[in-house]
């Protein structure tokens, strides 16, 4: 990428790291990491954010930045863990996210930036009154309106779901695998059945948060979002097509968040 105008946006969630870069307000890539160590982020710093430095943390192509000489790399950064936010507060280009210059209003205390911004994110890219559905470790489901907050959910993922079932029993494996055909209703194998119990508990919630949703706010926009985006998708599409034709699927959202916020702050 040749552009001086380039920028970095990471989410700190709660599993990984999300990054992305812009080029003034056109998102140019993203990618995703494992969570980083001091010395990870000074040879980040140090090197600039260049892509050798890169290799070292991950294999997903990083792009090249055009730098300025004097000036570091703006890293806008969302966390919604306190720990990974520490190694970043020397960083000289570093610019906090901070909720409380999010213009959305009725916020409860604890609710998570990542959510906030995917909301802010699908509303300024696709209109409001939105609903979110984030399916990351959590299932979450967060609905608003221009300013103000409309409520949500929180359950487990289907990875984490899992894990529960694996780790909270003495007899059942540990799955983390997902077939692209949906599993069969009616299993006739211990890790079939668990597949069975959990994608059609998790879609039948899905559902019936989308239905209510529509039935409140006919007009109103539906977002997918998040790793697990991409088969919860197809999967609704296989099952509950008159649903999946008007949900959106968008893996970005948090980042369109942090240009709208970035944009808002800036003036």
């Amino acid at each position: 990428m040749a552009d001086s105008s380039a920028w970095l946006a990471l989410i700190i969630g709660n599993t990984r790291l999300h990054w992305g870069v812009f080029a003034q307000e056109s998102l140019q890539a993203t990618w995703h990491t494992r969570y980083l160590n001091a010395h990870d982020v000074a040879t980040l710093i140090h090197h600039r954010f260049d892509s050798a430095a890169w290799r070292q943390i991950t294999f997903a192509p990083v792009p090249d930045l055009e730098r300025s000489a004097s000036q570091p790399i703006k890293l806008w950064l969302a966390s919604v863990v306190p720990a990974q936010l520490q190694l970043w507060q020397a960083y000289r280009g570093l610019q906090l996210v901070e909720r409380d210059r999010l213009w959305i209003k009725n916020l409860y205390a604890t609710l998570g930036i990542d959510r906030i911004l995917a909301l802010v994110g699908a509303g300024e890219q696709y209109g409001w009154p939105a609903l979110v559905i984030d399916a990351g470790t959590a299932l979450t489901f967060t609905a608003g309106n221009q300013h103000q907050f409309l409520g949500g959910a929180i359950l487990p993922g289907l990875k984490l779901q899992m894990q529960a079932l694996a780790t909270g029993t003495a007899a059942l494996p540990n799955i983390d695998r997902w077939e692209v055909i949906p599993p069969q209703r009616w299993a006739f194998d211990t890790a079939e059945a668990m597949r069975s119990g959990v994608f059609y508990t998790q879609m039948a919630g899905v559902q019936d948060y989308l239905t209510d949703w529509w039935r409140r706010y006919p007009q109103g926009q539906a977002l997918l979002t998040g790793g697990d985006s991409p088969i919860l998708s197809l999967y609704l599409k296989k099952i509950r097509p008159d649903l999946s034709e008007r949900l959106s699927v968008n893996e970005d959202l948090a980042f369109w968040g942090i240009q709208a916020y970035r944009r808002h702050i800036l003036g």
